[in-house]
């Protein structure tokens, strides 16, 4: 039932990021665990490149169909060996899949507009601000999710079992951690265990609300 004369709810939507391997899927998975609503860029990107979506049919109009599995899904490991190779074919990609991720985060936090909080994980945050902007997307706060460059690219390798020359190019992909320090509204530090991650989040949100 609509009010006449109320005002409609408009959450605080703070976006969450980071780089390659800085812990921002751990503490997107806090503040899930915390009762907050989190639009997962990541598992959003996944869902529009299913075999049979369009943004699936133009992946493999440009990339061909070696990217693909035995079962006709797309291989990530196979394309992102493309994509981190060269910034042509990342960007690219980029061009391809975003529109769709942005329609369908927009989407999102309009079916939840009376949340308090919206938080808005997405890992190009701060290089994608502009085409936020143009999806009328607006950001009230940035929260980075750091660690230095050594740790990330010790988290990397161990992570994805690969070498050390292969982890710094993916993460010299990215913009650098310590530039995106500048843009942040909070800077969450992952250099510590789980337990003090967590009390840091929970302070900062209480800050927050």
């Amino acid at each position: 039932m609509v009010i006449i004369g109320m005002k409609p709810c408009r959450p605080k939507i703070i976006g969450l990021t980071g780089g390659i391997a800085t812990g921002k899927s751990t503490v997107s998975s806090i503040l899930q665990k915390l009762g907050f609503k989190v639009i997962d860029a990541d598992k959003i990107a996944r869902d529009v490149v299913e075999k049979g979506k369009p943004a699936y049919r133009e992946i493999i109009h440009t990339f061909g169909k070696d990217i693909l599995d035995e079962y006709g899904d797309i291989n990530r490991r196979k394309l992102a060996d493309i994509i981190f190779e060269n910034p042509f074919h990342r960007e690219k990609l980029n061009r391809i899949v975003h529109p769709y991720v942005f329609v369908t985060i927009k989407d999102s936090i309009a079916e939840s507009e009376c949340e308090k909080i919206i938080f808005l994980d997405i890992p190009l945050l701060i290089e994608e601000m502009d085409k936020l902007k143009e999806h009328k997307i607006d950001i009230d706060e940035i929260w980075l999710v750091y660690v230095d460059e050594r740790t990330q690219l010790d988290r990397l390798m161990k992570r994805d079992s690969i070498s050390e020359e292969e982890a710094l190019k993916r993460i010299r992909a990215q913009m650098p951690i310590e530039d995106k320090k500048k843009y942040a509204t909070r800077i969450i530090d992952n250099r510590v265990d789980l337990e003090r991650l967590k009390k840091q989040v929970e302070g900062i949100i209480d800050e927050t609300i």
